[in-house]
């Protein structure tokens, strides 16, 4: 059941839950989502890379497409931070939502490149998820350095959704990408020396929800790293020191309020990497990937329903 991603949100929106957005790098985590939130009776957005596009080929994305429309359940295949020349090139192959991210560059030029995509996806069918406010962080070619992060003022959200036309608006109110989402200097530790990040900006979100009623608004950068899984990846060879996340608790209360799609990634990479790190220790003989990708693809399904049914509230609603 392919829909662009208006259809899904709208429905998160009037129901107070959050649609999964998770990033499918590899055929094994795609199968991995769709199952799962085929059991859970989940809707779900299916994210890619412009990177992962051009690592996996054409091949991949067929497969992508062929899966989406195979399954009973809501889905969206979105394209994820891009610019001007691979949306048109996801539009033309099938994809029902794209994101185009100028949040780096000027507020005037954030909308002038916004409204040239919107008007060419929406000419296709195809809906528009725009950025403003820049996160920290690194996620695959997204890069921004700590402290050239920057809040969305909640003062040019309407502006720039009425002059833009965007479906949805990502913000940043405090959420960061990848699994280093912070230095240790913008955080606390607690009892047992695990950094604690600084908490999201609600301030920011209830004040862009008071100027865009029932516009749908969008977490990036909110996987929660957690620390079961880098203490694995630690204590089986890794070395991911000071790695921390959004603590769940403060998604599950955006999801309550006006975010209906929270986007996935690393937590989903280091619950596999965890397992897969695990495997060759313990069974340092074994080389077939059908062993070691078995716990990995258990991961993934575990991560997937834990997010769906504990942070996200998103089961039973597809």
């Amino acid at each position: 059941m392919l829909l662009n991603m208006t259809d899904l949100l709208k429905v998160a929106n009037e129901h107070s839950f959050a649609v999964p957005a998770f990033n499918i790098g590899t055929g094994m985590i795609l199968n991995g989502v769709i199952e799962t939130c085929e059991k859970l009776k989940a809707p779900v957005i299916l994210a890619i890379h412009p990177w992962e596009l051009e690592f996996n080929g054409d091949a991949f994305l067929q497969m992508v497409l062929e899966r989406a429309h195979r399954t009973k359940l809501p889905v969206c295949i979105h394209l994820d931070h891009s610019e001007w020349g691979p949306i048109t090139r996801a539009i033309r192959a099938g994809f029902t939502s794209v994101m185009i991210d100028a949040s780096s560059k000027s507020f005037e030029d954030n909308i002038a490149l916004t409204k040239q995509v919107v008007e060419y996806a929406h000419a296709h069918g195809v809906v528009v998820e725009a950025e403003l406010g820049t996160l920290a962080g690194i996620e695959d070619e997204v890069v921004v350095e700590s402290g050239k992060e920057a809040y969305t003022r909640p003062e040019e959200v309407e502006e720039f959704v009425t002059k833009t036309g965007c479906d949805s608006l990502a913000i940043a109110i405090g959420t960061s990408h990848g699994a280093y989402k912070f230095t240790a200097a913008q955080c606390t530790r607690n009892a047992d020396g695990i950094l604690v990040p600084p908490p999201l900006r609600f301030d920011v979100l209830e004040e862009c929800m008071k100027r865009l009623p029932n516009f749908p608004i969008v977490l990036h950068g909110s996987s929660s790293v957690p620390q079961e899984f880098v203490k694995m990846v630690n204590q089986y060879g890794g070395n991911m020191p000071d790695a921390v996340g959004i603590p769940e608790e403060q998604l599950r209360k955006a999801a309550e309020l006006a975010v209906c799609k929270i986007n996935i990634d690393s937590d989903i990479r280091l619950a596999m990497t965890g397992n897969i790190r695990k495997y060759f220790a313990e069974h340092p003989d074994h080389f077939d990937p059908r062993q070691y990708l078995k716990p990995a693809r258990q991961a993934v399904k575990d991560m997937v329903a834990h997010k769906i049914q504990n942070v996200l509230g998103s089961n039973g609603k597809a």
